[in-house]
């Protein structure tokens, strides 16, 4: 179709109170100027607070929902969110490898900034040996990192050689985000490796606010949107990562406590008709 608008879709679940999940994706790409898409396959009752309750979607509906965007919209790019269990990651698996949606971008979603685990052993594994060779970039933070690795990351050395081992699971590109809990730091580094070979540190300003809801979802929503626009892997991740700082530098005062980050603290993209 000529002058198509570009696509893209998120594969995970609601936050009810739209910090988080496919909400902060769906913000992301608004701002990016893509279509986004969802296949829904969760749904948390959740605030600033914390998680109250949460359902999995049956495997037949997800099925369903594959089928229809396959059947009428052209997808360039997609990532992956919090996916709970391993029969909801490997469902994800079998209908990614069905249809043509392009790019994949893997927010691993195992562990959290701080350190807890969030899946269970079985579900971890299928995301870890399955899912993210899948991967054309994988985004894990850095307690992620170490436990997909089995390495310590307390050194530029160990968390360069840990982006190597995940490139060679099978991801192409890697971003290994930097640890958030030192406030001594002035700036939060992320590692890049890329498939060519290629590697740099991205820095950025470190900053002290408890309104981090949706940074994850919204730095590799970000690098979807921009493969689905064409840009290349590099160009996307350094605008998802500038993206997404200045979201967090610019807080919003949405819930009581750990509230979301502030997508509109960066300039809309219109796209070009």
């Amino acid at each position: 179709m000529a002058n198509e608008f570009p696509q893209v879709m998120t594969i995970g679940g609601t936050d009810s109170d739209g910090s988080a999940g496919v909400q902060a994706d769906l913000h992301s790409f608004f701002m990016r100027g893509v279509y986004g898409a969802t296949i829904l396959t969760a749904a948390v009752a959740g605030n600033s607070y914390g998680i109250q309750d949460s359902m999995v979607m049956p495997l037949p509906f997800i099925d369903a929902q594959f089928k229809s965007l396959a059947a009428d919209l052209h997808i360039r790019a997609a990532k992956t969110g919090m996916l709970a269990d391993r029969a909801l990651v490997q469902n994800i698996i079998k209908n990614w490898q069905q249809y043509d949606f392009g790019a994949l971008v893997v927010d691993p979603v195992i562990i959290t900034k701080h350190g807890a685990m969030l899946l269970e052993q079985d579900a971890y594994d299928a995301v870890k040996n399955e899912l993210i060779p899948l991967a054309t970039v994988v985004t894990p933070n850095h307690y992620e990192a170490e436990h997909l690795t089995g390495m310590k990351l307390d050194t530029d050395a160990q968390t360069e050689a840990a982006a190597h081992q995940l490139q060679d699971s099978g991801a192409k590109n890697i971003v290994l985000k930097g640890a958030h809990d030192d406030p001594t730091q002035p700036t939060v580094r992320d590692f890049v490796l890329l498939e060519n070979g290629k590697s740099f540190w991205l820095s950025e300003p470190y900053h002290a606010t408890d309104r981090v809801n949706g940074t994850g979802d919204t730095l590799s929503a970000v690098i979807t949107a921009e493969i689905g626009k064409g840009n290349s892997v590099e160009e996307a991740i350094r605008i998802a990562k500038r993206f997404t700082n200045q979201a967090i530098g610019h807080p919003i005062a949405v819930g009581h406590q750990y509230g979301p980050i502030n997508h509109w603290a960066n300039k809309i993209v219109y796209p070009q008709f």
